[in-house]
């Protein structure tokens, strides 16, 4: 598969704030590519820099197999983006507002009604074209911010956090779009979250701690790597869980164990099959890789 974006030893720095430090990764065209950390990890410094909106201090940047140096304003053409607040005009219309921004990249006229006739159904905003922007609610806004970002078909798209704050109706909307774009036009998407269910759905995950690359891996790789499996035993006396020698928690009816494996989890089931006659196990979360990597919680929606 090709790589769309490849970083290699990025560096940036303001004055004494190392904001990003040997930073190496790539993505690959037509992945969900989840990009994690918190706040102050180096994240959006890294998505500026490949915008091309601040200069690195040194290693290399490559997008769609081109240096981002050498043609800047060609790059961007291949990027949609949408930061964490709109960048859209709140006195001017929704039509309005994607009709100038549409206009920066050529698209007028008959194929500027044909495209808005496409987003505005993709992202079910029809009815929103004569409002002013001002007037929307967050849900709306977003989906307008998405679809300028969509508007010149970009080859990749950049979603800085972009369900953050949004009901699950909206969020469901968002992602319905993403992945048919993904499936029908290849797009590569390229996301920051706090929600680890949206995590644990990308194809690859970096984590950054202090500017710097601390995991990556698909996330079946990183909970295999960072986080054991758990067992959860439900109708059982704490006395009888405490016996098994486990590392145990109670939670609501039942308590939960940790275990290494699935391996040792098989093993301390058919040893005890007098005490796991209801139970069940699953695999450690996104929210216990990023924990155990980082030593932060990245708060957000609960993963599912």
């Amino acid at each position: 598969m090709k790589r769309i974006i490849e970083i290699n030893n990025l560096y940036k720095s303001f004055g004494d704030v190392k904001a990003v430090q040997d930073l190496s990764f790539c993505v690959k065209e037509g992945e969900l590519f989840a990009f994690l950390g918190v706040n102050g990890a180096g994240k959006s410094t890294t998505i500026n820099i490949i915008c091309g909106q601040l200069a690195k201090d040194s290693g290399t940047v490559v997008i769609d197999d081109k240096p981002l140096e050498e043609d800047v304003n060609t790059t961007k053409t291949k990027l949609g983006v949408v930061f964490q607040n709109s960048v859209l005009d709140k006195a001017l219309s929704v039509k309005d507002n994607l009709r100038s921004r549409a206009a920066l990249y050529g698209i007028t006229g008959a194929e500027f009604t044909k495209r808005l006739e496409e987003l505005s159904k993709m992202l079910s905003f029809e009815d929103l074209l004569k409002r002013t922007l001002g007037k929307l609610s967050g849900g709306q806004l977003r989906r307008i911010d998405i679809a300028r970002a969509l508007l010149h078909r970009p080859k990749i798209l950049i979603l800085d956090e972009p369900t953050t704050g949004l009901d699950p109706q909206t969020r469901k909307i968002i992602w319905n779009v993403i992945d048919k774009l993904r499936r029908d036009e290849n797009m590569t998407v390229f996301l920051t979250t706090h929600y680890m269910e949206e995590a644990a759905d990308a194809d690859y995950v970096v984590i950054l701690d202090s500017g710097r690359l601390v995991a990556k891996g698909t996330p079946l790789e990183l909970k295999n790597k960072y986080t054991g499996d758990f067992i959860t035993i439900y109708n059982v006396e704490e006395e009888t869980v405490k016996a098994l020698g486990a590392k145990y928690e109670p939670i609501k009816d039942a308590f939960r164990l940790s275990v290494p494996n699935t391996a040792a989890a098989t093993k301390l089931i058919v040893e005890n099959p007098e005490v796991f006659k209801d139970f069940e196990i699953t695999k450690g979360k996104m929210d216990d890789v990023f924990l155990t990597v980082t030593g932060k919680a990245l708060t957000g929606g609960a993963e599912k």
